[in-house]
């Protein structure tokens, strides 16, 4: 499967080209979404609410736990943002991109970008030190999700946008193509959700350049592995923003914690 990878750059219009490989793997990579400015601009603008919410003493947003990490030198820091669109104008602003719109393309009539939905515009913040908590995550899809809900499985994409430059060695996204066809049993068996951490022989290395932006179909069996290097080497921030359909379900501040959430010491 590995030899499948392969880039591509994202125009007006989703090419056939494009939807075919999509269809086929259920991943699509796209290099310089955006610009190393507006990287740099993103990643500052994510610290000003990490300040924000550490001063406030902030613990949930929307009913979604906030994932709380320190950083190398043992400060604490944010590891894991969710509606972080919501909380400072230029993330809201940036969810906001028309190219965002040609990428519902690739689900269809009825698809929308979930910044109000699910956990929003997710912020993720991984470090390799010595008291780092949030390393690595063990195979799930998000199907799950879905399921726990009791509702049938609705298309939902995950888009991130990657913030770092990556090699395999840096850890990070990890995929099975081809598995968003799977079977509800396959589903739900395939692996141990979050347990299994061990590498699979067919799974493909999401290696992004920062700026570079990446979809890949929620159904997929995927995990994020470990970075092998530690220190500021290992540092890497991506978000990720979902694409739905089905029902509109916004989130808002009474919103309840989900089941799944609850532990939130696993779950993405």
């Amino acid at each position: 499967m590995a030899a499948s990878y392969q880039k591509f750059t994202l125009g007006s219009t989703i090419t056939p080209e494009q939807q075919a490989f999509f269809n086929l793997h259920g991943y699509i990579h796209f290099k310089n979404f955006i610009k190393p400015e507006t990287v740099n601009d993103i990643i500052n603008a994510a610290k000003q609410v990490e300040q924000k919410w550490l001063n406030d003493k902030t613990e949930k947003v929307n009913g979604v736990p906030i994932k709380f990490g320190k950083d190398l030198d043992g400060s604490p820091i944010v590891q894991r943002f969710a509606f972080i669109n919501k909380h400072h104008s230029l993330l809201d602003e940036f969810s906001k991109d028309p190219r965002f719109q040609v990428l519902l393309n690739l689900v269809g009539d009825g698809a929308r970008l979930g910044t109000e939905e699910k956990d929003g515009m997710v912020f993720n913040h991984y470090v390799n030190g010595p008291e780092s908590s949030f390393t690595k995550m063990g195979w799930h899809t998000d199907g799950l999700r879905d399921i726990f809900h009791g509702q049938k499985l609705n298309p939902m994409l995950n888009v991130g946008i990657h913030l770092s430059t990556l090699k395999p060695e840096n850890g990070g996204l990890r995929i099975l193509p081809g598995t968003h066809k799977q079977n509800l049993y396959q589903l739900l068996f395939r692996k141990k959700y979050f347990l299994d951490h061990d590498t699979d022989e067919n799974e493909v290395a999401i290696t992004p350049t920062a700026g570079d932006l990446t979809i890949h179909d929620g159904r997929l069996w995927h995990r994020v592995a470990q970075s092998s290097v530690i220190g500021e080497e290992s540092r890497r921030r991506v978000i990720y923003i979902p694409i739905i359909a089905g029902k509109f379900e916004p989130k808002h501040a009474d919103s309840p914690t989900a089941f799944y959430q609850r532990f939130a010491g696993i779950v993405k």
